[in-house]
């Protein structure tokens, strides 16, 4: 054997001797500690929609979420990320906000449907598995101050909160709005849930932008009225947290939707302006 592939070969049994750096140093107790509750009521969310108690799976849906925000802003606050976490954090979120509310949205409202709803639960968690993949590879560049699509969790807190919604008005309960609804017999097995969910999914893997609310800061000076704002919303939520959160969420979702047209135009106006500027206006 040559010197040359004598070291080579030295050099790779060293290589497969090296012990991982990041495993064996240890990992940081708080922050996955946060994502593996986040997991947990994923993973209890799921139980209890197979026992058909879809209310419950719906809440432990957004305690997931709570969690969910918690390991990442722990994390960043106590310096503390890591790649173990990340990818934690991204298989937890699969489970989490990906296949809970899969089973949650099929389990209530689409499995009369037949292979047509199961397919539209199914795309919903393939879309929710595309959309963590981008994002960990996108994460430091494109997403870094605002989604490249919906969030998983914003898309998951969409199915959460309309079987809350819904759950509360068959209950005999939100007022007028509630009488409004039964009398138009929307119920859980109405197509507009199959909409919703393909919808849900195709906004997690589509371009629209949406803020990421990792600048915001609660520390920080605001203009006074954003504390009465605030007050009021925190208010209408503990009085009527169905309601509340289910407007509050589709506002979110919403909210990208109508940036995205509203930039959409003003692009194509400023194409037109240069154009002209470019090649001058048309003679009459």
């Amino acid at each position: 054997m040559s010197p040359i592939r004598r070291k080579k070969k030295i050099e790779g049994a060293a290589e497969i001797r090296r012990p991982r750096e990041g495993i064996r140093k240890g990992v940081y107790i708080l922050p996955n500690l946060m994502t593996s509750l986040s997991l947990f009521f994923g993973f209890y969310s799921i139980t209890q929609t197979m026992s058909a108690h879809f209310t419950k799976a719906a809440w432990a849906i957004l305690v997931s979420m709570i969690f969910d925000s918690f390991d990442g802003t722990v994390a960043r606050v106590t310096g503390t990320a890591s790649d173990f976490g990340a990818e934690y954090d991204s298989l937890s979120d699969l489970v989490a906000f990906g296949v809970a509310p899969g089973v949650l949205i099929y389990n209530w409202a689409l499995q009369p449907f037949g292979k047509w709803g199961f397919i539209s639960a199914f795309l919903y968690v393939l879309c929710t598995a595309l959309r963590l993949a981008r994002f960990n590879i996108q994460s430091t560049t494109v997403e870094k101050k605002e989604f490249q699509g919906l969030p998983s969790p914003g898309a998951a807190a969409g199915i959460a909160t309309t079987v809350l919604f819904f759950m509360y008005i068959e209950g005999g309960r939100g007022g007028r709005l509630g009488d409004i609804i039964r009398d138009h017999m929307i119920t859980p097995h109405h197509v507009v849930f199959l909409l919703l969910t393909l919808l849900l999914a195709f906004l997690m893997v589509s371009t629209i932008r949406y803020r990421s609310g990792k600048d915001l800061s609660v520390f920080k000076r605001l203009p006074f009225l954003y504390l009465p704002l605030a007050m009021i919303i925190i208010l209408l939520v503990i009085a009527e947290p169905q309601i509340m959160l289910f407007f509050l969420i589709y506002l979110y979702i919403l909210s990208g939707i109508v940036a995205s047209i509203i930039f959409y135009k003003k692009r194509r106006r400023e194409k037109e302006e240069l154009k002209e500027m470019l090649i001058g206006p048309r003679d009459e």
